[in-house]
């Protein structure tokens, strides 16, 4: 498209936008008594207007059936979590037996891995991309001492070249083909925190299964963002939280995907629990865990009712949006415009002083931007956050910047690069 870098513009865009009442349903901080301009999605999610009237519903729930909570009532706890999957299915991409809502983030990794990271005397490896979100690292590496191996030997990490920073798909795949006599798991983000790069999943699903590794999935940064389609790219296992793009609060509760083809595998370890036993014998307390069909099987605990209030009154607008689709068509499009913007300020200046690090493909990135600031760093970020731009700070010298398509508009981009030409200034 043929960007403006005016608010004429950014207006019209906004005034042609089928979601703009959207932002309406979300709670933005206050700067200076007004809204900020939050571009920290990829961080935590706006609270969504219902949140309160959803927790309200359940804390009368308790307050009035008590124990027949689980029952009784419009809602009953027992089957509360099945309202969400559907939605979620198709956010990822799954059948809903395929989806489960329970734990959080990286509690779902390890009881996955428990399940699919499976290895032998001659196939222990593991591969991740390097500079993965620390809690992978950490997952990753216990999980391989668990099993009596240092990682250093058990975890090959995939850095881009020298001189670029994200990496290049025939990479991985090449390392997938080289060192397919050791590989168990191939586990990537779906988008690293970092970079904001997207990897080709599918790809990588197909490379590993050929070599015959289990392929999973951190979708922490994808799932809400970008389109997914873990049942028709033949992923493995996947996990993500829900408090980033889908708005369901500080450690909301997260999401577990497994393909259906491995419902009926026995050999499958697994860490069990009284609330992924049989829904229709959970009550007759038997002594030997039978696992309930499809991911709900994975379950350990008693859903957390109140997380999954929040994360209804979230998924509830993603449905009223109409999914992901309308959503990621937006994103495309307000993404390309920040990143117009911000090459408007850098020929304003006669000098690349911000280089973003994202991709520039739009099939290769979601909403968020990651800016390496060449000088003044800190300080032009600090200078955006006193006049009301909430954006996120990683060290050394990078901004990372996510409008959200359900509450960020054309005009908030086009504000954001008034400001950041104002501190340039500086």
């Amino acid at each position: 498209m043929n960007f403006q870098n005016t608010l004429e513009y950014a207006t019209q865009l906004d005034e042609q936008d089928p979601l703009k009442d959207f932002q309406g349903k979300f709670l933005a901080p206050k700067h200076n008594g007004k809204d900020a301009i939050y571009f920290c999605g990829n961080s935590l999610g706006l609270q969504p207007v219902t949140a309160r009237q959803y927790i309200n519903e359940q804390m009368g729930n308790w307050q009035d059936l008590a124990i027949e909570g689980f029952f009784a009532g419009d809602d009953p706890w027992l089957g509360y979590h099945k309202q969400l999957t559907g939605t979620l299915a198709g956010i990822v991409g799954a059948k809903s037996e395929e989806i489960t809502i329970m734990n959080s983030l990286t509690v779902n990794l390890h009881l996955l891995l428990v399940s699919f990271y499976k290895p032998t005397q001659k196939r222990f490896k593991i591969l991740m991309e390097g500079g993965a979100f620390p809690s992978d690292q950490y997952a990753l590496a216990s999980q391989v001492r668990f099993h009596g191996y240092d990682p250093k030997d058990a975890i090959i990490e995939q850095f881009p070249r020298p001189g670029e920073d994200t990496l290049r798909t025939e990479e991985i795949l090449k390392t997938i083909a080289d060192n397919k006599d050791e590989l168990a798991l191939v586990l990537f983000g779906g988008i690293n925190y970092y970079t904001g790069q997207c990897f080709d999943m599918a790809a990588i699903t197909r490379a590993s299964h050929d070599i015959g590794a289990i392929a999973g999935f951190d979708l922490a940064h994808a799932a809400g963002n970008v389109i997914l389609k873990l049942h028709d790219w033949d992923v493995d296992f996947a996990c993500w939280c829900s408090y980033k793009y889908m708005n369901s609060g500080p450690g909301g509760i997260s999401g577990a995907f497994v393909n259906e083809k491995h419902f009926s595998d026995n050999s499958l370890d697994r860490f069990a629990g009284w609330w992924g036993h049989r829904e229709d014998r959970r009550f007759l307390m038997p002594p030997v865990f039978e696992a309930d069909r499809g991911a709900a099987g994975w379950q350990v605990s008693t859903s957390p009712i109140m997380l999954l209030a929040l994360h209804k009154a979230a998924l509830d607008i993603f449905e009223q949006a109409g999914g992901i689709e309308p959503l990621r068509k937006k994103s495309e499009l307000l993404t390309a415009y920040l990143e117009f913007i911000i090459n408007e300020v850098n020929q304003a200046n006669g000098d690349e002083l911000f280089k973003i690090i994202t991709p520039p493909n739009k099939q290769d990135r979601g909403c968020q931007l990651s800016i390496v600031c060449k000088q003044n760093a800190k300080a032009t970020f600090n200078y955006l956050t006193d006049n009301g731009i909430i954006g996120d700070w990683r060290e050394p010298n990078v901004i990372r910047i996510s409008p959200v398509p359900l509450y960020n508009s054309f005009k908030q981009v086009f504000e954001f690069g008034q400001i950041l030409s104002e501190g340039v200034k500086l």
